[in-house]
Order: C-alpha cells, then structure tokens, then sequence
C-alpha cells in the first residue's frame, strides 16, 4: 500500500461516493470522509445507499483495501489529493449557503499534507473559490504553491445514468495557478479520457451554472408554452415531436409537473445571486426559475379542472400521486416535484396518497405516507391519479386499465388512452 497513490473524497454523497469508487477502482486508495452515521453504517455493512454505486464494487473495493470511509479529517494527512464534495444549498430568499464548504476546508487546512492537491466539486458562485477558499488556507498559515495546490472543478455526475457515468463525463478543471491545473489534470485523467482544462477557479465555476442555466431556461420556456398551449387547446407534445424533426438548430425539451434534484433548481440561483453582486439582474434565470416553481402548483390546478369536468370538487377528492422520487427510476427526494404536488393536493383539501417503488415510506416536513400497493382494489377507489414520475418499474397498461381518471404529467400514453387520459 505504501507505493499506492492516496486520495482524500469529502462527502460520499451523489458526487463523492461514485467519484471515490471510480478512483478505488483503478487501484487509487481512496479515504472518503462522511459525518453522516447513516451513511457510515451502510459502508460498514456494505451496502450501498446510491443506485450508481452497487454494493459488489462497494464490497470489491472495501475487501481490496483501496476504501475506507471515516469521519475523522487527520485521515488526510497522508494524502495527495483532496477532493471537496458537499453540498451547497439555498438559504431563504435564494441566498447561497456555502457554510458546507467553508467547514470542510477548514478541516482540510488544518490536517492537510504539504505540496497537496485540493479539488473543490461542490456547485458554487463564481469567485468561490479564489475568494472564499484561498483566505482559509492563508488563515492557516499555508501558502499557495507550496503548502498546497488549489482547484475548481465543477461536479457533472447525472444519477441514473448508465450512458454517462462518472468515467464518460468530459471534466471541466481550473486551477489556481497553472501548476494547479496540470496536477488535477493528471489526478482526473486516472479514471477519466477527457479533461478539459480554463483558465482560472472562476471560468471552471461559471462552466456549471452556464449548463444548468441553459436547462433551466429551456425547461421553464417549455412549461410556459405548454401552458399557453393548454389554453389554445394545442397539444404541445404534438408540437414538440415535430419540431424535433428539424436537423439543425432545434434541440427538444419536454414539459413536466417540476424540477428536482440538487443542481437546475439552485444552481441558476446562486449566479443570479452573484452577477447582482455587480449591479446585474439576470431576468432570464428568475422567470425561468419561477415558472418551474409553480408547475406542481399549475398540475393540481388541471387536476381540478378534470375533476370538475366531471362533476367532482378537489375538496375531499381522493388523488393518488405516481413517484414521489423526483426522476425516473432514481432514489431520491430531494426538490422533488411529486412531493409539491402532494403538498398542493393537501392545501386543496383532497385526500392525497402515493405510489413508488422506489420509496417505501415519506416523511418530509408535514407529509409522512407510507406507499400504497398497486392493485385494483385500491385504484378504484382514487378519483385522479397523477403521474409525476414515469419510473420503468410502473405497469402503465394496469393503471390505465383499473384507474377512473389519469392526469398524465410525463407523457407516458403518448396522447393513447381516450377520455380517461388527461395530459399536461
């Protein structure tokens, strides 16, 4: 183990645990530092809690030495390299919250190997790094390029996706001096072909938001004009499907009842936060955001108009909500739009249940369901169902068969099902 390269990953969460995997993989002994006890028990029982990371590789790489999972930050001091993934998430009135990352690296500053690599992945504002992260390291007495070497490398793992795992993902590093750069080259191109170096901590941050923006944008300008279809009675899925015939200059992007997951929710935001910073207000990203928002609220609102349609009021209606995960065959809740919705239904006074075979039970804020089982005697009794997520897993012909009425958020019947299909 001596002759091996040792490799610090904060945070074994959605980012850190496939990325510290990927380097155990090819033979980098990985130390992954985690403060969650949850997720600590699972690694000593190996078991994986992330889809993209199956328990074989846990195990493999556990048994071979080459990981190890700890709270404890003097664990780094033996290490080349650390990689910084936490999460950063939103106050109240869309301020960032880089207290995460601020903890982290005062941990790391402290138990840190001279000449090391500090990596931060964690998704942030421009100048994050250069303004926030150098003065933490200067406070301990560490000097750049020599004490360490500090990076910006923007994190682009998509959960779920088999096409594109970790390896297959082109990486976006910059450094805070060029030697920085060319040692997170070096370290990254270990497990990945493509690693695209910028020119400083600042352009590799603004990269990620750009992408997310991008999708943020085009999301809520899709939804908007699904709306407004709505109400000229055009089928927008229609539109959309032929749109995407054209070769050039049209990309698709398709409605749905919200936008979840860690990154298009929040990361527009935290740039919108900073260019007003500099007296600039970027009107694009807060429509865009805002409309987003409001979708889960807009898919209740066509429920009760279905409802209505057919003499029944939402107040006492019961509404079953199809995935509570926030994408399609993935694991997770977080900014999950099906849990608005259920949210919404409750405002409205319907009596909201769920479905996923994903997620057994919810207990978030308020709501705290159990999932029901999908059978007839049960779907018989629900006024609406809604679809909010199209997992693989769910037997669509079976719902169309014992359901009364079906609000179709994902497109799932592709405009099939008569009547007893209502689509966004």
């Amino acid at each position: 183990m001596k002759n091996k390269l040792k490799i610090c990953v904060v945070g074994l969460g959605y980012v850190g645990f496939p990325l510290a995997m990927e380097f155990a993989k090819k033979g980098v002994a990985v130390t992954g530092i985690e403060i969650d006890r949850g997720r600590l028990k699972a690694i000593k029982r190996r078991e994986s809690y992330i889809s993209d990371v199956p328990d074989r590789d846990l195990k493999k790489m556990l048994a071979a030495g080459l990981f190890s999972a700890t709270p404890d930050f003097t664990k780094l001091k033996d290490c080349a390299a650390v990689l910084v993934c936490v999460p950063t998430p939103l106050k109240r009135k869309n301020l960032p919250d880089i207290s995460y990352i601020k903890d982290s690296l005062n941990s790391v500053a402290r138990h840190i190997k001279k000449g090391a690599l500090v990596v931060l992945e964690s998704t942030t504002y421009p100048g994050t790094t250069e303004e926030e992260i150098l003065p933490i390291f200067k406070k301990h007495n560490l000097r750049h390029g020599r004490d360490f070497y500090l990076c910006f490398s923007p994190e682009r793992i998509d959960p779920g996706n088999k096409k594109f795992p970790v390896n297959k993902i082109p990486k976006v590093v910059g450094g805070v001096s060029a030697e920085a750069t060319r040692r997170a080259v070096s370290l990254y191109k270990i497990i990945i072909d493509k690693v695209v170096p910028v020119s400083s901590p600042r352009a590799a941050e603004t990269v990620k938001l750009l992408e997310n923006t991008f999708r943020l944008i085009n999301i809520g300008l899709i939804n908007e004009l699904a709306m407004m279809c709505h109400k000229m009675k055009i089928d927008i899925w229609e539109v959309v499907r032929a749109a995407s015939t054209k070769p050039f200059g049209f990309m698709p992007f398709y409605p749905g009842p919200g936008v979840g997951g860690h990154c298009i929710p929040k990361d527009p935001l935290y740039l919108y936060w900073k260019a007003r910073k500099f007296g600039f207000r970027s009107r694009f990203i807060k429509l865009a955001s805002d409309v987003i928002s409001y979708m889960p609220e807009y898919v209740v609102m066509r429920v009760e108009e279905a409802l209505r349609l057919r003499n029944l009021k939402i107040r006492g209606a019961k509404v079953l909500v199809v995935g509570a995960a926030y994408k399609k065959d993935v694991k997770d809740l977080r900014q999950s739009p099906g849990i608005d919705i259920l949210r919404c239904l409750e405002k409205k006074g319907a009596r909201a249940a769920y479905f996923d075979p994903l997620i057994p039970y919810l207990k978030v804020n308020a709501i705290n369901l159990k999932s029901i089982v999908l059978k007839r005697s049960a779907l018989i009794k629900f006024d609406c169902v809604v679809i909010a997520t199209d997992h693989s897993a769910i037997d669509y012909r079976y719902l169309l068969n014992n359901a009364k009425l079906i609000f179709d958020a994902r497109n799932v019947y592709k405009g099939r099902g008569g009547d007893k299909v209502v689509a966004l």
